[in-house]
């Protein structure tokens, strides 16, 4: 018998649950938003949302050290959507499912992993070798380290265990008597 450990016990999905909320609260629906409501960067108004020192601070980026994100070619807004439609509300539900220790999620999480690791490497390769490179590949990779190194992590957890979230029930000790009337028996 299975009994669902409480998020403070299982240490290891903390990482994931915080990966989800700054991905969720920052990454999808501000960062890459961001690329979708502004479809040029050179010549923009600033949207209702995000707020206009985020607008600023992304571009400062992309001017700085990512000029694909500045260019906005269409493969990489399809990332984009992709991120907003799909992986924003697995973030959202992600959360839900790690924080409760809800087992359903281990097939979607999978999925996830695999989808934002082939994002991240193809985004990358384009970062390193296309037409928008950047000046700065030491600094691209360690800002998306965190994309291709997280998706690992949740497909060791998620996939190499039958039941990620439970622990096995501990049948009650028995008291010195109910021993003593074992062995008697």
């Amino acid at each position: 018998m299975k009994s669902v450990l409480p998020l403070s016990r299982r240490l290891a999905d903390w990482p994931i649950v915080i990966f989800f909320l700054i991905n969720l609260l920052l990454i999808t629906y501000i960062v890459d938003l961001e690329q979708l409501v502004i479809p040029d960067a050179s010549s923009f108004t600033y949207p209702a949302w995000p707020p206009s020192p985020m607008v600023d601070l992304i571009h400062k980026y992309g001017n700085t050290f990512d000029p694909v994100l500045i260019a906005r070619p269409t493969w990489w807004k399809a990332t984009i959507w992709i991120d907003v439609l799909f992986f924003g509300p697995f973030y959202v539900v992600g959360l839900y499912a790690f924080i409760k220790g809800k087992e359903w999620i281990k097939t979607p999480s999978l999925i996830y992993s695999g989808m934002m690791m082939s994002n991240v490497l193809i985004i990358l390769l384009e970062e390193f070798q296309g037409p928008h490179a950047t000046p700065q590949p030491v600094v691209v990779l360690l800002l998306n380290a965190p994309w291709l190194l997280m998706p690992l992590y949740i497909i060791w957890r998620m996939g190499f265990r039958a039941h990620p979230f439970s622990a096995p029930v501990q049948a009650p000790a028995l008291g010195h008597i109910a021993v003593v009337q074992a062995v008697v028996d």
